[in-house]
């Protein structure tokens, strides 16, 4: 995918509004901009969720995680989900949730708001310490999630959205679909994150659609502050897929952040024709290279797939019931007992083993990241 302002997939073709466009274009950008901002600024105040059933938040539990630069990174997870996806965002929310993080929920307009109540009663049953750390949100007035047109893109920055107007305390922004698992607990991941400068984002220029997007270029991508997001937002919004280009372009394209972009999407896909467009489910025959690769994330997997519990049961020590374990799990280890109804600090983090690998294949990215050919920069 071409990176310039000119590319055919990466900015807004050869023909964009630069200095010298006729003079009649003018008034119509800045109709265009402005009813764009005054959209922007409405969805970004009212983005509807859900309210979880029985769910008493509690200010103490609130209070008592630490954020900041000197704080470990707090993650912002946005998990999509399309008709029939609920149990499955359900596991995965178990498999990526921590106390510190932030999540959104987002099962497309195609599915019955009888799933996305289930969905929402099902959060609160698994996870006790939602209730306390009020760190996740159903949407409740979805939008469609077919896989072309500019409703993926609008439902993304409807999120991103919702998550600052929520919770404007988070360093990245991370976009997962039903079909995507973890390879590393919460724990691994953020303390490898720990040592990464949290102006980074990672994102893969061959058009993936899927991104680890720091604060500060979401707020630029939502809030809008300079015309190059709404010119490409207007483009955007007229091409097949825009997810695979939007955020790329724009950040490609910005003075201010292009010099801080990591050319991977810090996922593991086996594509064995590169001119398919998505790539074959994982099986049993890539556990091993998926597992040694250090990939926090890996796709596409079939639903109720018995690689999924291989991963739970050799990695993520994850029970069938309940989140993932951690530091922050202060519970009895019981058969029938779930050691994360029960939590201390959720400040410390306890890396385990897959944290070495995930630890070497985030340096490794890094290192590519300073070559020009592996990057946006200028």
């Amino acid at each position: 995918m071409g990176t310039g302002m000119g590319g055919a997939r990466g900015g807004a073709g050869g023909g964009g509004w630069v200095p010298g466009e006729r003079w009649w274009r003018v008034p119509f950008l800045a109709l265009a901009s402005v009813s764009f901002l005054i959209s922007l600024i409405l969805l970004f105040l009212s983005a509807p969720r859900l309210r979880l059933p029985s769910v008493a938040p509690s200010a103490a539990a609130a209070s008592a995680v630490r954020r900041g630069p000197d704080a470990p990174p707090c993650l912002a997870y946005l998990l999509t989900g399309a008709r029939g996806d609920g149990r499955r965002l359900l596991r995965l929310l178990l498999a990526v949730y921590h106390p510190r993080n932030r999540y959104v929920l987002h099962l497309s307009a195609d599915a019955p708001d009888d799933e996305r109540l289930i969905l929402a009663a099902g959060v609160v049953a698994a996870a006790p310490a939602v209730g306390a750390f009020d760190n996740v949100a159903v949407v409740g007035n979805p939008t469609a999630g077919t896989p072309v047109g500019s409703s993926g893109l609008a439902g993304t920055l409807r999120a991103a959205a919702l998550l600052l107007r929520l919770h404007p305390d988070w360093d990245w922004f991370l976009t997962l679909n039903a079909a995507d698992y973890p390879l590393v607990t919460q724990d691994d991941l953020i303390h490898v994150l720990s040592s990464v400068p949290r102006d980074l984002n990672f994102i893969d220029h061959t058009s993936s659609p899927w991104v680890i997007l720091n604060r500060r270029f979401i707020e630029y991508c939502v809030l809008a502050w300079e015309n190059l997001p709404r010119i490409l937002l207007m483009y955007f919004n007229n091409i097949i897929q825009p997810q695979e280009g939007y955020f790329h372009s724009v950040i490609c394209n910005s003075l201010e952040f292009r010099n801080f972009t990591v050319n991977t999407d810090l996922r593991f896909m086996q594509r064995d024709d590169p001119a398919q467009a998505e790539p074959p489910f994982l099986s049993w025959e890539h556990y091993g290279q998926m597992v040694d690769s250090g990939a926090p994330f890996a796709r596409p997997f079939q639903e109720n797939d018995p690689l999924l519990n291989q991963i739970d049961g050799n990695i993520l020590k994850r029970r069938s019931h309940g989140p993932v374990p951690g530091a922050w799990c202060s519970g009895r280890k019981r058969w029938f007992g779930d050691p994360c109804s029960q939590w201390g600090d959720v400040n410390i983090v306890r890396p385990g083993p897959q944290a070495v690998k995930l630890h070497q294949y985030v340096n490794q990215t890094l290192e590519e990241a300073k070559s020009s050919s592996n990057s946006c920069r200028r």
